[in-house]
């Protein structure tokens, strides 16, 4: 087997919890198996002379309960030098992000390999893009207008409303009909009418968890992480306190992954995280997915193992 050169586009190294990041576990992975690792943050992207290259670190994991890593001084290398590029760049999808994917394209089309491809990033907006697939979605209403939403509330007495850029539960509303607070919400959330927002049906089936599907090149996970909401609240998010319970895939969340799996890895989505509560798709997550060490932890399948044999063929090695 030939060994890659990986590049991985991350936050701060400092910032990463290693016992439950998932970029850390593929790190692990992939050094386990003799890969080198490098490491960049955004601003270490740059486009310089017509070519796309990086203040690049090469990075060495080890055993120390202070540091779990080494790193070399930085060397300037073009992006096409690597293997592999992984954009594991958390949330916000801000501006920032739009131009790193912007930098990231025109690497491409110097004969990087970037995962997931930056085109596809941008087109899968990881909320909206569920309309894509409207067999698999609860009642869903996007809009900046709020008389739509109080008449979307009217229709199903109880909905969800949230940001179309928000991440970890962020903003994330529960209103129900007689909500003495439903006009400052939407006002609040649609900037009075300014910024477009998103309504679903609520699904009663979130006080089983809102459930976390890793698709790696089209196929999933057999596990998925049921993030189970903490007595009171409606979000399951582990950021906001949810309990991560790794689960046997159901027949519904098959159906789901079959479905979505050979267009999601055709448009350029290497890893994809679909979050199902019920029977139905919420988000498809497509910029920095998590929950492989929860699933390794509690089921022993190791989720990071199965990224990197799926790196290892998509690149021929």
């Amino acid at each position: 087997m030939k060994l890659m050169k990986l590049a991985i586009i991350l936050d701060p190294l400092e910032s990463i919890k290693t016992y439950k990041d998932s970029t850390y576990a593929v790190m692990r992975a992939a050094a386990g198996r003799g890969h080198a690792l490098y490491v960049m943050e955004q601003q270490d992207v740059i486009l310089r002379d017509g070519a796309v290259a990086a203040f690049a670190r090469k990075l060495d994991l080890i055993d120390d309960a202070l540091r779990w890593y080494t790193l070399e001084t930085p060397a300037w290398r073009t992006l096409s030098d690597f293997d592999v590029t992984l954009m594991r760049k958390d949330p916000p999808f801000d501006m920032e992000y739009l131009y790193s994917t912007y930098l990231l394209e025109l690497a491409e089309a110097q004969g990087a390999r970037i995962f997931n491809r930056p085109a596809a990033i941008r087109d899968f907006n990881e909320k909206l893009s569920t309309a894509k697939f409207p067999e698999f979605t609860p009642p869903t209403l996007v809009t900046r207008q709020g008389a739509l939403i109080r008449e979307f509330i009217e229709k199903h007495g109880d909905i969800i409303l949230k940001p179309l850029d928000g991440m970890g539960g962020s903003s994330v509303f529960r209103i129900q009909r007689n909500d003495p607070n439903l006009n400052v919400i939407i006002e609040t959330l649609t900037q009075l009418g300014a910024r477009t927002v998103m309504a679903q049906r609520t699904i009663p089936e979130i006080s089983l968890g809102d459930k976390r599907i890793l698709l790696i090149d089209g196929e999933p996970a057999p596990y998925a992480l049921a993030r189970i909401p903490k007595p009171g609240e409606t979000r399951g998010n582990l950021a906001v306190g949810g309990k991560g319970v790794a689960q046997p895939l159901s027949g519904r969340d098959r159906e789901i992954a079959a479905a979505l799996g050979p267009k999601l890895k055709e448009a350029g989505l290497f890893l994809v995280g679909l979050d199902v509560i019920g029977d139905w798709l919420t988000e498809i997550n497509v910029t920095s997915p998590t929950g492989m060490q929860e699933i390794a932890n509690q089921t022993g399948f190791d989720v990071a193992g199965m990224f990197v044999d799926a790196l290892e063929r998509k690149c021929e090695f």
